[in-house]
């Protein structure tokens, strides 16, 4: 079975992956490369527990051990490493009265009140997200899966199934499609009956931080002179450098992920919030300025399973900040509901695209672009 995957993501990279090693046949198709847009400038945080009391937390949980067994199972060095990790706030006086931490979070300012720990060794964890996607895509394509360079133009539909997907370089015939396109998913709302999709813009810096900073994630509730919050996300990683996000927002969806740019300003605030947060930072080389779109649906939750009116047609998409986490879960569900017929790792009637009304594809813009109202 010829499977083709629309979207070079860490959804479409893990969804191939675990395709392939049933046996079928994926061939990823992206615009511009694996790892090009949110899942190359993702944080790459890990969380067991994080989603439980909703509808994600099989999905999270299932997929915090899939992280786990595919470091240990795959050749490679995608950064994966448990971590503990703390919460705490800055600026905000005698709101925090618990002064910094010694040792492990020693590399953040004294200004940095740490009020909790939110997760241990046990239940939090990291991966370096582009590596990871990567290195899912090669696992598949020894396993028979293929990557192609294209831009998704349409679907080939032949007595109400799919018979294949239409892009600049031509038609490439397949027994199934799946939607993964991340916030550009929205496309196939001009082919399909699905709902709309929308991209939350982020902005993120990469200090070069060597080893002066353990193990430790932290987030951190900053208030700035002004009184204006913003919620930073630090991750350091072990290879030697530290990631830092912040500052979102909504702006039109630009067609081509190569052309995400940044916020005007945005790049500036953050550095000023990172000096702030700790000397190390202050110190230190930024080596990357990133911005991407990250999936997002009305209620929260992700599209993952059948697309109503075409046979053969899935997406998978929409997960927002998990979607690093979840991705293998939702690689292995939609597997077996591709090969199988029906997910059995985890139940995906939560995630039915049906369960949200169809976009009007009226409402996309000429250019196909689209902003959330």
């Amino acid at each position: 079975m010829r499977v083709l995957i629309c979207g070079g993501g860490v959804i479409g990279a893990t969804t191939a992956y675990f395709l392939a090693r049933r046996g079928l046949t994926p061939i990823v198709v992206e615009r511009t490369g694996i790892a090009c847009a949110a899942s190359g400038k993702a944080g790459g945080f890990l969380a067991r527990d994080w989603c439980d009391g909703t509808p994600l937390a099989p999905l999270a949980r299932r997929s915090f051990a899939l992280h786990r067994d595919l470091a240990g199972e795959l050749d490679g060095d995608w950064g994966y490493r448990p971590m503990a990790t703390y919460g705490g706030a800055s600026g905000f006086g005698e709101r925090v009265r618990r002064r910094n931490v010694e040792g492990e979070l020693g590399w953040l300012s004294p200004t940095v009140g740490i009020s909790q720990r939110l997760g241990s060794p046990e239940t939090t964890a990291q991966v370096h997200p582009a590596r990871f996607t990567e290195a899912m895509m090669r696992a598949a394509e020894t396993l028979g899966a293929e990557a192609r360079i294209g831009r998704v133009g349409g679907l080939a539909i032949k007595a109400g199934r799919v018979a294949g997907v239409e892009t600049d370089r031509g038609t490439i015939e397949a027994d199934a499609v799946v939607i993964a396109m991340g916030p550009w998913s929205i496309l196939a709302a001009a082919w399909l009956t699905l709902p709309a999709v929308f991209g939350l813009k982020g902005h993120s810096l990469v200090f070069a931080t060597g080893d002066h900073i353990p193990a430790t994630a932290a987030f951190v509730e900053y208030r700035a002179a002004t009184g204006a919050v913003e919620t930073p996300e630090l991750f350091p990683r072990p290879d030697g450098t530290t990631y830092v996000c912040a500052i979102s927002s909504q702006a039109p969806l630009p067609l081509d992920p190569a052309d995400v740019a940044a916020d005007q300003g945005a790049f500036d605030r953050l550095e000023r919030i990172c000096a702030e947060l700790s000397p190390v930072l202050a110190g230190a080389r930024i080596v990357a300025r990133q911005a991407c779109y990250r999936p997002v649906c009305r209620d929260g939750l992700p599209l993952i399973g059948r697309v109503a009116g075409v046979d053969n047609a899935y997406i998978a998409t929409g997960h927002s900040v998990w979607g690093i986490l979840n991705a293998p879960a939702t690689g292995e569900a939609m597997a077996e509901l591709i090969a199988d017929g029906a997910a059995k790792s985890v139940d995906l009637a939560p995630f039915d695209p049906a369960r949200l009304p169809p976009l009007d594809p009226a409402r996309l813009r000429a250019n196909l672009t689209y902003t959330s109202p």
